[in-house]
C-alpha cells in the first residue's frame, strides 16, 4: 500500500536554498523508500525501529555522520543541516533506531572529550551505519536523580572496574556498546555531583549481562544492563575523570531539543489529515491547534540546532523543547482519538493503518515525558535556568 508523506513540514523562511534543497532531496528519497516497499512508516520509530539495512542505505547517502569532520570519516555538515534531515527521517516515520544515539549523542561527545584514538575508533564506523551505541545513564529506584548513581567504577593496574546497574537502556540488545556514568570516587553527600566518570564499555564483555524490558504493547527496546566486575580498559575512559556530571549535562543539548520530541506520533497526524480529507470531514476537531504548535517547536528546535551549530550549549531552551514537544505528541493521539470519537476499548479493534498508528501512538504515550528526564523534573530545571528560583 502506498503511504503519502504529507506536506505539513514546508520549508521555513529561515532556511537556505542549501538547507531546502537538500529537505525536499531527502523527502523524495524518502518517498521512494517507501513506495518500494523498504519500510512501513509508522510512530516513535526512532526508538524501536531497528533496520541495519535502512542504516546502510541511509550512511549511503552521507546523511549519518554528516556533523563529524571529514578526517574522522563524517561529512563536514552543520548542525542545520543535520536538523533537516532529521527531521524529515522522523516525519516520515523511518527506521532509524539502529544508528539514533550513536549520531545524536554519542558522536558530539567524543568529538568533544575523547581521545584520538577514541575518535579515529568510533566516529568512521558511526558514520558508516556499522558501529551503534546505547546510554547507560538511568538506574533503578533513580528516577531522573543521576547524581544518586551507585555503579561504581573502581580503578586497578589493567583498567576500571565497573559493577551496577543500568535500566532502560534502548537497543542494549543491538547496540555495540555503551556510555555508562559511574562513581568512580566515594560519594560525597555534600557534593554528590562530583566523583562521576563515563566510560566506553563493549556490550559483549564478559561480565555485561542484558535483560530485557518488554513494554505493555510486547514491545522489545528497553533494557536492563547488569555489569558484574566488568574490565574497561584505561583507555576507554572518556574525557576527565571525575568530570562525569559537567560532560553528561554538556549533552542534555543534542538529546532533548531535537526534532524527535515532538514528531514521534507525526505520521498519525499524517493519517489523521487523510482521514479528515477523504472520508471524515466533521472530524477536524483540534487538527488546527495542533499544525499551529506543530510549527512553533520546528522553529524553537531549529533555533537550538543553530545555537549549537555556533558552540552554545542551550540546556535550559532544550529542556522547554522537550516538556513541550513531549506533551504535544502525546496530544496528537488524544485528538485524533477525540475527533474519530473512540474510547479505550475501541481503540486497536477497527483496523486499518489509522487504528493501528493510533492504538501504537496510545500505548508508547506514557513514556514520551519520562524519557530524557521526566517533564516534572525538567520544569524544576526550567525555573532554576530562568532565574526563576
Amino acid at each position: 500500500m502506498r503511504v503519502s508523506i504529507p506536506n505539513l513540514l514546508p520549508a521555513m523562511a529561515l532556511e537556505s536554498d542549501v538547507m531546502r534543497t537538500l529537505r525536499l532531496e531527502v523527502r523524495a528519497w524518502l518517498q521512494a523508500e517507501v513506495d518500494a516497499g523498504l519500510f512501513e512508516p509508522g510512530v516513535d520509530r526512532w526508538l524501536d525501529g531497528y533496520d541495519r539495512e535502512f542504516t546502510t542505505r541511509l550512511a549511503s547517502r552521507g546523511w549519518l555522520g554528516m556533523t563529524i569532520p571529514t578526517k574522522y570519516g563524517g561529512q563536514g555538515k552543520s548542525f542545520l543541516e543535520r536538523f533537516v534531515v532529521t527531521e524529515e527521517l522522523l516525519a516520515a516515520g523511518a527506521p532509524v533506531a539502529a544508528a539514533w544515539i550513536a549520531d545524536r549523542q554519542v558522536a558530539p561527545s567524543l568529538l568533544r572529550f575523547g581521545t584520538e584514538a577514541q575518535k579515529n575508533t568510533y566516529l568512521p564506523a558511526i558514520s558508516a551505519g556499522e558501529c551503534f551505541f546505547s546510554i547507560g545513564m538511568s538506574e533503578p529506584d533513580s528516577g531522573s536523580d543521576l547524581a544518586s548513581v551507585r555503579t561504581v567504577a573502581t580503578k586497578s593496574d589493567d583498567g576500571w572496574r565497573l559493577t551496577g546497574t543500568k535500566v532502560w537502556t534502548s537497543g542494549a540488545h543491538l547496540s555495540d556498546a555503551f556510555i555508562v556514568l559511574a562513581r568512580s570516587s566515594p560519594k560525597d553527600m555534600s557534593r554528590r555531583h562530583d566523583g562521576l566518570s563515563q566510560f566506553i564499555v563493549n556490550l559483549r564483555a564478559p561480565g555485561v549481562e542484558v535483560r530485557p524490558i518488554i513494554s505493555l504493547s510486547g514491545g522489545h527496546h528497553f533494557n536492563e544492563v547488569h555489569l558484574d566486575d566488568v574490565l574497561v580498559s584505561h583507555d576507554m575512559l572518556l574525557g576527565t575523570e571525575g568530570a562525569g556530571w559537567e560532560q553528561v549535562t554538556s549533552e542534555l543539548a543534542y538529546e532533548r531539543s531535537g526534532p524527535e520530541r515532538f514528531l514521534s506520533t507525526f505520521q498519525l497526524l499524517c493519517a489523521m489529515v487523510d482521514e479528515v480529507r477523504t472520508n471524515n470531514p466533521s472530524a477536524e476537531l483540534g487538527l488546527g491547534r495542533i499544525v499551529g504548535r506543530l510549527r512553533a517547536l520546528h522553529c524553537m528546535s531549529m533555533a537550538i540546532a543553530g545555537a549549537l551549530e555556533r558552540g552554545e550549549y542551550p540546556d535550559t531552551a532544550a529542556s522547554i523543547v522537550k516538556v513541550l514537544g513531549t506533551t504535544f505528541e502525546g496530544d496528537i493521539a488524544e485528538v485524533v482519538a477525540l475527533g474519530l470519537h473512540l474510547d479505550q476499548d475501541s481503540v486497536g479493534n477497527l483496523g486499518g493503518r489509522l487504528d493501528d498508528l493510533l492504538a501504537t501512538s496510545l500505548a508508547h504515550r506514557p513514556g514520551f515525558t519520562i524519557r530524557g528526564g521526566t517533564n516534572e523534573v525538567l520544569g524544576g530545571l526550567i525555573a532554576k535556568g530562568l532565574g526563576l528560583r
